[in-house]
């Protein structure tokens, strides 16, 4: 299991690489100008060489890309035109909102998808099937800014002054501070070191802290925040996971292996939950798999509708402006979640299925 893990850690460092090259050449290929992006259409052509060659940007791209991954090799993903501050400070403060929502989002369309696709499952052409599967094919087509706007609409408006009232937008009601959970600790961390950036990242997911921190008050606040935009983003994935469940389950469930488990008196549940369930789990964990990288990487117009200051909602201005040191650093991120969670995909079905183990 090591060896293979170490493959393909191995192997997936020229995809790594690839993706890299990919996204920094697109962005320097696209036509436009960065310099007059950040300073206007008003700006010089000297102002313009001078901004050019200040960044490096006056060299072909092929040099551009070998310094720059000298310097990502070194831990740094350079500085943002557009901010002047160190990209690798931006990512710290905007990616725990993103990853935040992202995780929410995706234990919503877990708890919620699942069930329904083994419960259309086990009831095939019933209503409860069609019914399901009629909201799983509007789920995947819904537009996430529509349904924001409309949660938003509905549970903000629609429901003032009532206890089913939820926040149109923000992370925290004004005058709610989180108090950071090594603090409350009182951990003696130095600042700049992979203890203190690490505490200081989960620090920043507002559910997570308050739990650590024993703060119930700001707990209850953030969740009720995090509720719509995590709830809109799980649309899509919901409607996938569901969709997907049910079709593993409905193929598991014509195996000879399950009759005969019916054949010898064990009880639907068991049935299901025992022999069924798990044996459509490869499919499940990889679809699981896949919707984690396209949260992350489509939570920018949830960010925008819900006015959450994530990573998605940065990268939307950073494309605007042409801050290549964001989208670069951005896209990287995803690539290694990318990654990681496709590791654990593999590693996964080692564990679920002992014939891929035994190979």
């Amino acid at each position: 299991m090591t060896t293979y893990i170490l493959r393909r850690i191995f192997l997936s460092i020229p995809v790594l690489i690839g993706i890299l090259f990919a996204t920094f050449a697109l962005a320097r290929l696209i036509p436009s100008d960065p310099c007059r992006a950040m300073l206007g259409e008003k700006a010089t052509d000297e102002v313009c060489d001078q901004f050019l060659k200040r960044h490096g940007l006056d060299k072909p791209i092929p040099v551009q890309f070998v310094v720059y991954m000298g310097e990502i090799l070194k831990g740094d993903f350079g500085r943002s035109f557009r901010f002047s501050l160190p990209v690798t400070e931006i990512l710290m403060q905007r990616l725990p909102i993103t990853v935040e929502l992202s995780f929410a989002a995706l234990s919503i369309s877990i708890l919620v998808g699942i069930p329904l696709g083994i419960i259309s499952a086990v009831r095939h052409n019933s209503w409860v099937d069609v019914v399901t599967m009629m909201w799983a094919n509007i789920g995947v087509s819904m537009p996430v800014f529509w349904l924001g706007l409309m949660l938003a609409y509905f549970f903000s408006l629609s429901l003032k002054d009532t206890v089913f009232q939820l926040p149109p937008s923000g992370r925290l009601s004004p005058g709610l501070i989180p108090e950071p959970f090594f603090e409350v600790w009182n951990l003696q961390l130095t600042e700049g070191t992979f203890r203190y950036i690490l505490a200081d990242f989960i620090a920043r997911m507002n559910i997570l802290n308050s739990i650590l921190a024993g703060n119930w008050e700001v707990f209850k606040d953030a969740v009720k925040h995090m509720i719509l935009p995590a709830v809109a983003l799980s649309t899509i994935p919901m409607a996938l996971i569901a969709r997907m469940a049910r079709s593993a389950m409905l193929e598991v469930l014509g195996q000879d292996y399950i009759r005969t488990a019916r054949a010898k008196g064990l009880r639907q549940r068991a049935v299901i939950m025992k022999h069924a369930f798990r044996n459509a789990l490869l499919p499940l964990v990889t679809i699981i798999g896949l919707s984690l990288g396209g949260l992350l990487g489509g939570a920018v117009l949830t960010e925008t509708v819900f006015n959450l200051s994530g990573m998605g909602r940065i990268l939307y201005e950073a494309i605007t402006a042409r801050d290549y040191g964001i989208v670069q650093a951005f896209t990287v991120v995803i690539a290694i979640i990318f990654v990681a969670v496709n590791l654990l995909v593999d590693i996964s079905y080692a564990y679920l299925d002992p014939r891929i183990r035994l190979s």
